[in-house]
């Protein structure tokens, strides 16, 4: 644990991928095939149904998370049984680098197309990161847990914002706009693939799994009895650790909606181009690593449950803020700041913590299941917003309902007993948490 090398590889892998939820989910392949779908006739046939053009992209990111929820708690205890973590990381790594790059050959009628290779690639995201968040218990010490995971989200942040520095300079000097866009969706799938081949391929060191496979079974069987014996496990043995994955997914779910309606609703609700768009993201995506970093020292006096619950406070208030009150591009980049401010830190603690409150050597199994909502991936909220959009037909009253994610959240959370979820799951309970 705490090899320095190691750990700066397991962190440059935030660095590497980060890109893809900051410049393909959040700025530019939301508000592109939605002006796509627009230019085609504002619907798009989805296997034979019509979808309105403002939804078609947040209802492939709920395609996308409904296949995590159904293969990522499986892959996640396959890896707790066989010495395939790494393996499997980057496998998924590289197959979302290349469905990214292929993003660039989107244009024109092609939407669907953009839908399903964006569904492979968010796929892909969530299923490395899977194995990617279960290499933090073997490279981090409890005591330093919290500020690892807030480095891999600084760094994240800050490698999405180097990005979209390259992004803005494409999409404000090229004559073609559209060109640009798509250059700058290819570019986050080289990026992804460029830095996980120099950090993580290198550097990051496969442990031997201390569970052996039973005599008579196979991996596929196993691991699929073995997920259902983790959710009766947790519900058993773990239920301050379920309460808290519980909320988490909700809360989450809620963060990744406004990440992914944020570009949809600066373009059709304020007329925001890509060129202003892409820069306020950029300033958020320096906002969120350095708030990372200054909620990572909040959280080393208060805790960080207590911490989060903050930053949820402050999501809801921004929800509130984007209905009620943003009408300009100003106001957008005051909306900006605040959600940036909580990005990084919601995220980074959610998952030091949760890996405080899972039983040693259950790691992947256990983060199979909080990966259904991580970065870039969330279920229900898309679903929400979609129906609302197609009832409506207005962002701006669509983004309203996600409220009611971060106040559960902040319930589940404020009753849950983390330091006893701690213990019971056999771990050293830290100074503050």
């Amino acid at each position: 644990m705490n090899n320095k090398r190691e750990v700066f590889s397991w962190v440059m892998y935030d660095w590497a991928n980060s890109p893809f939820g900051s410049t393909v989910v959040t700025t530019f392949l939301g508000p592109y095939l939605t002006t796509l779908a627009l230019a085609q006739g504002g619907m798009v046939n989805v296997l034979g149904f019509e979808v309105n053009g403002k939804g078609f992209f947040t209802l492939c990111v709920s395609i996308s998370v409904f296949m995590q929820v159904l293969f990522l708690p499986v892959l996640g205890t396959l890896a707790d049984y066989a010495p395939v973590k790494k393996y499997l990381m980057l496998t998924f790594a590289y197959i979302g680098a290349i469905a990214t790059t292929l993003l660039f050959f989107i244009q024109g009628n092609l939407v669907a197309w953009g839908g399903l290779l964006f569904i492979i690639a968010n796929l892909s995201f969530g299923a490395s990161l899977v194995f990617y968040n279960a290499f933090l218990p073997d490279i981090a010490s409890p005591d330093t847990r919290d500020t690892v995971s807030s480095q891999g989200f600084g760094f994240g942040y800050t490698g999405g914002g180097v990005l979209l520095v390259i992004n803005i300079l494409m999409v404000n000097f090229m004559a073609d706009t559209a060109l640009a866009v798509r250059l700058s969706l290819a570019s986050a799938g080289l990026w992804w693939l460029f830095f996980t081949l120099i950090f993580p391929q290198r550097h990051l060191r496969q442990r031997q799994p201390t569970e052996s496979l039973p005599a008579g079974s196979n991996y596929l069987s196993h691991s699929l009895k073995q997920f259902w014996a983790s959710l009766k496990e947790m519900y058993q043995y773990y239920p301050k650790t379920l309460r808290f994955l519980i909320g988490y997914l909700i809360y989450n779910d809620g963060i990744q909606t406004v990440i992914v309606a944020s570009g949809i609703f600066a373009t059709t609700e304020l007329g925001m181009g890509p060129e202003t768009l892409v820069i306020v993201i950029l300033f958020v995506q320096f906002v969120a690593a350095g708030g990372a970093w200054l909620f990572n020292l909040v959280a080393a006096r208060i805790g960080a449950k207590n911490t989060i619950i903050i930053n949820l406070l402050i999501w809801s208030a921004s929800v509130i803020y984007a209905y009620g009150f943003l009408y300009t591009t100003t106001q957008f980049w005051i909306l900006g700041f605040t959600t940036g401010l909580v990005l990084g830190s919601s995220q980074a603690l959610s998952r030091s913590l949760f890996s405080q409150m899972i039983p040693e050597n259950r790691e992947s199994a256990y983060f199979g299941l909080y990966e259904i909502s991580e970065r870039g991936t969330s279920w229900l909220g898309p679903i929400v917003f979609t129906y609302a959009v197609n009832q409506t037909d207005s962002a701006r009253i669509a983004i309203l309902p996600i409220i009611a994610f971060f106040v559960f959240g902040m319930v589940m959370l404020y009753f849950t007993d983390v330091r006893e979820a701690i213990r019971a799951a056999g771990n050293e309970v830290p100074q503050v948490v």
